[in-house]
């Protein structure tokens, strides 16, 4: 195969073949042998899953349906009524075709998570018109606010526990992260281990933003009021105590939803992280 243009989904089987090839070499009678054999397994299913990406519906008779247009209801439904009413029954409803008929594009649960979650990455890719700075702070910056912007308008991801297998949009902006930080002269781990920073900075922040945002303070204010006053009372919290020795709890509580729910907050400590990683570099 050397020298020849493969295709993706011949590559895909060739690589299949030899994954195969190699697990059946192992001696099944042995620990370490089945240990071996089963993580070959593993990454031989895992790639197996890509195959979503160069499936061809077989030809005759069929709905006229896009990989595109599934991804795309798939993530509205998500939008609209969350990740676990997602279901291939329900897609094929929403698309008013039979459920055999996504069969052609979908197979299982995993690949149209596959699919739906790729959407999202979409959003997070910085489009081809705009270049990425050559300067690593303002790279990240630029990926880290969209990824921020996915969660917010996806909120649902958050709620995927077992990553889906990547799609290319995934690829794609694991790719523009490194960009993002090739102008660092680092080892490829360091570098890796700055971007890993930025990105957990983001889904963590994105996480307790979608578990604890409430638009309202008084939703839940008075019994919270007299919850904490209880606990003044008991004077095992000083530093709380020592807020309210100026200014009633009702107001301190205000106050603290207010600073926590400010919209400044996520780039005022994105870059107090970027800071942070500056001062480290060599030389800084």
């Amino acid at each position: 195969m050397a020298g020849k243009d493969v295709t993706g989904e011949a590559l895909r089987e060739l690589v299949l073949e030899k994954l195969t090839q190699k697990s059946a070499k192992y001696d099944l009678s042995t620990a370490k042998g089945r240990l071996k054999a089963d993580a070959i397994d593993a990454i031989a299913d895992e790639l197996g899953a890509l195959d979503v990406w160069t499936r061809v519906p077989p030809s005759g008779r069929r709905p006229k349906l896009t990989r595109e247009h599934l991804a795309a209801t798939a993530l509205r439904l998500a939008d609209e009524e969350g990740i676990a009413a997602l279901s291939m029954r329900r897609l094929a409803t929403e698309l008013d075709v039979g459920t055999m008929s996504l069969y052609h594009y979908v197979r299982t649960k995993d690949e149209l998570l596959t699919l739906v979650t790729d959407a999202v990455m979409s959003e997070v890719v910085v489009p081809p018109e705009v270049k990425l700075p050559r300067d690593w702070r303002k790279a990240l910056t630029i990926i880290a606010k969209r990824s921020r912007a996915a969660c917010r308008k996806h909120p649902w991801m958050l709620d995927i526990h077992d990553d889906p297998p990547i799609g290319p949009n995934s690829v794609r902006h694991f790719d523009q992260t490194l960009e993002a930080v090739s102008s660092l002269d680092l080892p490829l781990a360091e570098r890796l281990d700055i971007a890993a920073l930025v990105d957990e900075y983001v889904f963590g922040y994105s996480m307790l933003e979608r578990n604890n945002r409430k638009d309202d303070a008084t939703d839940d204010e008075d019994s919270m009021i007299e919850y904490i006053s209880v606990l003044l009372e008991t004077g095992a919290y000083p530093q709380l105590e020592a807020l309210t020795a100026d200014a009633s709890l009702r107001t301190v509580w205000r106050e603290v939803h207010r600073a926590l729910r400010d919209e400044r907050r996520f780039e005022r400590n994105l870059d107090r992280i970027l800071d942070g990683i500056a001062a480290s570099l060599p030389g800084a």
